[in-house]
Formats: structure tokens, sequence, C-alpha cells
């Protein structure tokens, strides 16, 4: 029977907290911000926190992609950090455990989530992409009259309105203005004292039933021509009025595959072979394929590179360590993003603009943990932190008033 060696659980289970950690602070977050930009549009709806919660899901592939390596990044930094402040690592290499072996778990577990992000940004996220934005797009195209507000005007189709007191529990209201403008059609104004909204089963539209009101309406919108005649206005009062609110847009959400990114990755390398939609760009396709490799290909650098900022000197600067650690791993993305959207618009080839990047990054990686694990030599770059790190304590001291006697 196959057993996982003890010391490789024990290294996966000190990278597995902070990473599941990381991965839900970030998705928390990244959600959260989300949630704010739905309630702007649900507001007020009914069910809006259900339409919400299904939005977010549809979300949950994108985000998950874009937390998966940052997460993993900063598991390995922590968690191995950890190691090393508690001597662990050097009872590892007391042993006759080398860093080598010790990286070996990570780089399976790397392994592991490079093929759940493969899932996810291969055919997940083109689906889910798709959902997300067909449902935000059939509720932009049906103008609800729950969307409305107490004392602000509103747009309904061809119709304007105001309204006083809103109920939302019972869907009634008290004293309302509407205006209806058809154009060469004429126009209608309406008041009343109160009203309600009524659903009806199977049609779209809610009815808007009108109590206790005025009507004004012109068949025809008057001309400024002085040969016209003035369109008679018919005034009429009544107890009950019931009409329709809202419209329902004529237009239909496209089929999923409108844009490359809706397109799973089998679906992007067959049209890249034999060509079937003509709206897609040969380069926009070529630029959507590679971004998703390269993000999947990141992961399995991420142990080598994770490794050696982690595993400083106990007594060094973590601090300064771990934030180099991140801007490199923050502008490799950044670089990366410009190389995709050149790639996109045909400037530059994806090898050069997308490929040689990442190899540049997995070149500096493997010999920062080749130098860590085989070469005694002192870490180059610890001196460089050391140096930074002494001139913004300078800096502080400069900047910062001094506390000295200051009970």
């Amino acid at each position: 029977m196959f057993r996982i060696p003890i010391i490789d659980r024990y290294i996966v289970g000190q990278v597995t907290k902070p990473l599941v950690a990381a991965m839900s602070i970030g998705l928390l977050l990244l959600l959260a911000e989300r949630m704010v930009r739905l309630l702007d549009i649900t507001m007020g709806k009914e069910n809006s926190f259900g339409f919400i919660f299904e939005a977010l899901a549809y979300l949950i592939p994108h985000y998950l992609g874009l937390a998966l390596p940052a997460a993993m990044f900063l598991g390995l930094l922590f968690g191995f950090n950890k190691l090393s402040k508690d001597s662990e690592i050097d009872a590892f290499l007391a042993a006759g455990v080398g860093h080598h072996q010790l990286v070996r778990p990570v780089v399976i577990l790397s392994a592991v989530l490079a093929l759940i992000s493969l899932a996810i940004f291969g055919w997940m996220e083109p689906y889910a992409r798709y959902s997300y934005r067909s449902i935000i797009f059939n509720v932009k195209n049906v103008d609800v009259f729950y969307l409305a507000e107490e004392g602000v005007f509103m747009q309904a189709g061809t119709r304007t309105f105001i309204l006083d007191k809103l109920s939302r529990e019972d869907n009634t209201f008290q004293r309302i203005f509407l205006f209806d403008y058809r154009g060469k059609g004429g126009a209608k104004a309406i008041t009343a004292v109160d009203g309600e909204l009524i659903k009806v089963p199977g049609v779209a539209r809610p009815i808007l039933r009108l109590k206790d009101g005025h009507q004004l309406q012109i068949k025809k919108w008057p001309s400024f021509d002085k040969g016209e005649k003035v369109p008679r206005a018919f005034v009429s009062t009544f107890d009950t009025l019931d009409t329709p609110v809202g419209k329902i847009s004529k237009k239909a959400y496209p089929v999923r595959g409108r844009t490359a990114r809706e397109l799973t990755i089998v679906e992007l390398i067959k049209e890249l072979a034999h060509p079937v939609r003509k709206n897609l760009r040969h380069s926009e396709m070529v630029g959507s394929l590679h971004k998703r490799l390269v993000n999947v290909a990141t992961i399995f650098i991420l142990p080598f590179l994770a490794l050696p900022f982690a595993m400083g000197r106990r007594r060094g600067q973590r601090g300064y360590r771990f934030g180099l650690a991140l801007i490199i791993l923050v502008a490799f993305h950044e670089v990366i993003q410009i190389g995709v959207v050149s790639v996109k618009e045909g400037t530059y080839s994806p090898i050069l603009a997308v490929w040689t990047p990442f190899l540049l990054l997995a070149a500096f990686s493997l010999w920062r943990f080749w130098t860590l694990s085989f070469v005694l030599s002192k870490d180059r770059l610890e001196p460089v932190i050391d140096k930074i790190s002494d001139f913004v304590g300078y800096l502080k001291r400069k900047i910062l008033p001094s506390r000295e006697g200051v009970k």
C-alpha cells in the first residue's frame, strides 16, 4: 500500500494552513468588492439576495484562478519561514534531508494546484463568465418597478415616474406622478393618490394598479409650426387604472463564444486550427490561449521562487525579503498582462511577449534554489536586502520625530 512519508505530510501541512487562509481571505475580499456593485443593480428587487449569490457563484472560478497562485506563494513563504525560525530546517539538514528533498512535496502540491488551475482557466471560467454576463444582461434589460426609490425619478421604457412612501413588503405606494412619452403618438400624464404593483404569473412585466387619480392625454405631440393646430387634450378621472410597467428588451444575449475568453481551451485550439467564428480575431485567440497556459505553468516555478526568500538568515529581515518576493511576483504578473495585450494587438509574438518573461523568472528561481541547496557561498541577495533595510531605517529616523526623553 502506498503511504506518503511523514516528512512530506508535515511539510504539506505547514504550507497548506497559510495557503488556505490566504485564499479564503483573498476570495472574500474580491467577492465583497463585487457584491457592492451588484447591490447597486439589484437593491430593492424581489429576491435580490438570491440573484446576488447566484452572480457571485459565477464569479468564484475567475477569482479563484487569480487567488490560487498568490495564496500558494504566501503559503510557501510563511510555511517554510516558520520551519526556518523554529530551527526545524536545521534539524532536517542534520538528519540528512536536504532542501531539494524538502521541496519535493510542495512540487507535487504545485502540480495538483496546476491541474486545478488548468480546469478553472480552461473550462470552468469560460462557462461561468458567460453565465455571469448573461444574468447581468437580463437584469439590466428588463426594467423592473421594484428598483424604484422614494422621491427619485425613474425610467421604465417610455415612462418616467416618481412616487412617495414606497412599501416593499406589500408592493404598495402613495402619491405617484407618471409621464408616458410616445413621440409622435402623443403623451400621457397620470397622477394618483396611491397604488400597488401586481405580479402576473407567466408575464415578465408587472401590472401597475393606480387608484383615485387623474389622467391627461394628447394623441399627437404638438408641433411648433404656426400652420398646424394644437392637438386637443383629454382629461379624465378614474377610480382604478391598470397599466403594465417596464419594458422587455427585444435583444437576446448572444450565444457563448462571442469573445475568446468565453471559449474553453479545447475550443480555442480547435478554432485556431480550423477557424469558424468570423467575429474572433486570430491574434485575440492566440493571446487568450497563451495567457491561460502561462498562468498554469507559473504555479510550477513558485516553490523554487519562494523557498530561497522564506529560508533566509534566521535573524535577517523577513519583512523585506517577503516584500521583495511579492514585488517580483507582482511585477512578473504585470509584464505578462502587458505581453498578452501586445499579442492580442498583433504587435509581438507570444514567444517574445509571454514566454520570454516566464523563462527569465524560471531561470532566476532555479538559480536561487540551486544556490540555496547545493552552493555553500553566501546568498548574494541578502546584502542587498540588508542595505535596503538600513536605508529605510535611516529614513525613518530622519523623518519621524525622535522620542528620546518622552515619558
